[in-house]
């Protein structure tokens, strides 16, 4: 490991936060960087807030312990049901020099750029639809033009992707059904948020039923530019964020099954590490 190995450290309850990592990698690409997935108790989005917080906080502890200093939570059920309560309990009290982000903020800031007639749409897990994420955070940036928030789970989703079942026919079913669900609620939408970090390997089957001149927002390419601000708006962490290009990849479960759905995921070959949380 390089001098003063400082990375930024990336987690998602499984593979999906591979598609943000994607794209951090690809905006800032100088940065070492650990990548960590709880892959054995995924899925997170049934489980409880208490649960998903604490197999959250162990992920993220962990990363501190590595030596992070800068924490993604590159998934969105951990964003809604953890985020904030790590950022205002545990940070303060156990690691006031530490910083943990999520997805969820990023994206919804990216809103009132895309909507023209104030109604988006949200598709996302079960975990992420029940926590009202979305649409609580929505309200925060516009509450003074509210924006009309749709919601859609779409529980079959990630099941298609983690089994690499994207161009087979019960794919484009699901999708143009919760897709027609989602518009049958609401026929205004004209900005959907992939409220899921697994949809992004979906998005070319999404464009086939997506109605014409609705904008799909992907998180990955907008997580990634909001570090970059993010960073660059606060230098006291960028500097100690180490740069020598490294990337270590841990995983809860199976090093060959992480190692072989990294491949489908990032579209390159990946050598992971097991670990154990808990």
């Amino acid at each position: 490991m390089p001098e003063n190995y400082q990375p930024i450290g990336v987690f998602d309850s499984g593979y999906g936060g591979l598609t943000i990592f994607r794209e951090l990698l690809k905006e800032l690409p100088e940065y070492d960087y650990i990548y960590l997935g709880d892959n054995a108790r995924n899925p997170y989005g049934n489980r409880s807030f208490d649960m998903v917080y604490e197999y959250t906080w162990q992920a993220v502890s962990h990363l501190f312990e590595k030596g992070c200093r800068l924490v993604v939570l590159a998934c969105n059920t951990a964003s809604a049901k953890a985020l904030r309560s790590i950022q205002q309990k545990e940070l303060p009290a156990f690691y006031p020099d530490r910083r943990v982000l999520g997805v969820i903020r990023p994206s919804v800031e990216m809103i009132p750029e895309m909507t023209k007639t104030g109604h988006v749409g949200i598709l996302g897990t079960v975990g992420t639809i029940l926590s009202d994420s979305y649409p609580l955070e929505i309200a925060k940036i516009s509450p003074f033009s509210p924006i009309t928030v749709v919601q859609e789970a779409c529980p079959m989703w990630v099941p298609i992707v983690e089994n690499n079942l994207i161009e087979s026919p019960g794919a484009a079913f699901f999708v143009q059904q919760n897709l027609a669900s989602l518009f049958s609620k609401d026929p205004l939408i004209d900005t959907v948020i992939l409220g899921c970090t697994h949809y992004p390997l979906l998005s070319g089957i999404i464009g086939q039923f997506l109605p014409e001149g609705v904008h799909l927002l992907d998180q990955g390419a907008v997580v990634a530019r909001k570090l970059k601000d993010y960073l660059f708006r606060h230098p006291e962490m960028e500097q100690v964020c180490s740069k020598s290009g490294s990337r270590a990849y841990l995983t809860t479960e199976s090093t060959g099954n992480f190692d072989q759905l990294a491949n489908l995921f990032l579209g390159k070959s990946v050598v992971s590490q097991h670990i154990k949380l808990g």
